[in-house]
């Protein structure tokens, strides 16, 4: 009989690894506040540059062509010191021009990577707006190519337009919850032609769900698919299902490739009731569904959700990008029927205004 070969205990190797990983977080951790600490110090450095420049040109002690020599004197003294162009430093002076009678905002701007910075500065055209992106961008933690993509996108305009449409229901339950989700979700990642069907769609969303977890916000966390829901002797699924930290709730997903009719709500609420009965802990609050649907008429969500009693919201989705420059009109437009005068100017754009002043 050959003798059996004795297995090797794997459980220390295990421990180890487990160990392991933690001393991995611990600098992944140490990592990510050594960063924040060097942004911060050189988001704080540029503040100080910029109003150093600024006063120094509001008293008229130096015109603008002091800063190109300025530049050159920094590149000439300091040649390991990057950053300091002439066009960065007049950055410097604009971003402390444009955040300093600007209490909220300013914090918010020293949170962020001088690349989020710049990209807030140059692509925003109101003080809100900015104000906005900045918290938006600390909140959600966004990459500067993902900042770039909600400009794209007109998040901005998108959400002062068209606010989210939620059952009243939602209020009562979720308190604050119309402020997470959205009107419309743009999915142009995609690449979904004209005519899809459900499958596609479905489909498209699985492939790409860290691009869609990034369109819905980032609590959000992925559940399943085609969620299996059994009532009575009878399956069903759900499209996506997903639990959102904030809201310490389940968050049901049903496609529809059409426009929004009222008799959708009818599954919706079905599938709530399920999670609510079978799949909810005792810890987690009421279950939310959105219905996802290709196009919607805004005054029949209004009556179908109105008497709904579940908490249910109807959203749609884009598959390109929008006409931003046609939103941005549309905004300009709302701002001037609902913004009273006084407020209509941002507070720059009151001060006096000085006559520029020649190099010196």
């Amino acid at each position: 009989m050959p003798s059996s070969s004795k297995q090797p205990d794997l459980r220390p190797a295990v421990k180890n690894e487990a160990a392991f990983a933690e001393v991995i977080q611990l600098i992944a951790a140490a990592r990510e506040r050594t960063f924040q600490a060097v942004n911060t110090a050189l988001i704080e450095l540029y503040w100080k540059v910029g109003e150093h420049i600024s006063r120094k040109i509001a008293a008229a002690e130096w015109g603008d062509g002091v800063v190109p020599r300025l530049a050159a004197y920094i590149a000439r003294t300091e040649p390991g010191m990057r950053g300091f162009t002439t066009s960065n430093l007049f950055r410097m002076k604009k971003f402390y021009e444009t955040y300093r009678d600007e209490p909220i905002s300013a914090p918010l701007a020293h949170q962020l990577p001088w690349s989020h910075n710049l990209i807030i500065l140059g692509q925003s055209k109101r003080p809100e707006q900015r104000e906005f992106y900045l918290r938006m961008a600390v909140q959600e933690r966004w990459t500067k190519r993902e900042l770039e993509r909600q400009f794209s996108t007109a998040l901005f305009e998108r959400v002062v337009l068209s606010p989210a449409k939620v059952a009243p229901l939602v209020h009562q339950t979720h308190p604050g919850a119309e402020t997470i989700f959205k009107d419309s979700y743009t999915v142009e990642f995609l690449g979904l032609p004209q005519h899809h069907s459900e499958t596609d769609l479905h489909r498209g969303l699985l492939n790409r769900m860290k691009e869609f977890l990034l369109e819905l916000g980032r609590d959000f966390c992925f559940v399943g698919s085609e969620f299996p829901v059994q009532v009575g002797t009878r399956d069903f699924g759900l499209d996506l299902l997903f639990f959102h930290r904030g809201l310490n709730c389940l968050v049901a997903f049903e496609l529809k490739v059409t426009r929004f009719e009222p008799e959708h709500l009818g599954k919706l609420n079905f599938y709530l009731e399920a999670l609510d009965r079978d799949v909810r802990k005792e810890h987690e609050r009421p279950s939310i569904g959105v219905l996802l649907c290709a196009s919607k008429n805004d005054e029949v969500v209004e009556y179908a959700l109105s008497r709904t009693l579940s908490p249910a919201l109807i959203a749609e989705y884009q598959t390109q990008l929008p006409d931003k420059k046609l939103l941005q009109a549309k905004l300009h437009e709302f701002y001037e029927q609902n913004v009273p005068e006084d407020l209509k100017q941002p507070v720059s754009a009151k001060r006096t205004r000085r006559t520029p002043k020649k190099t010196k």
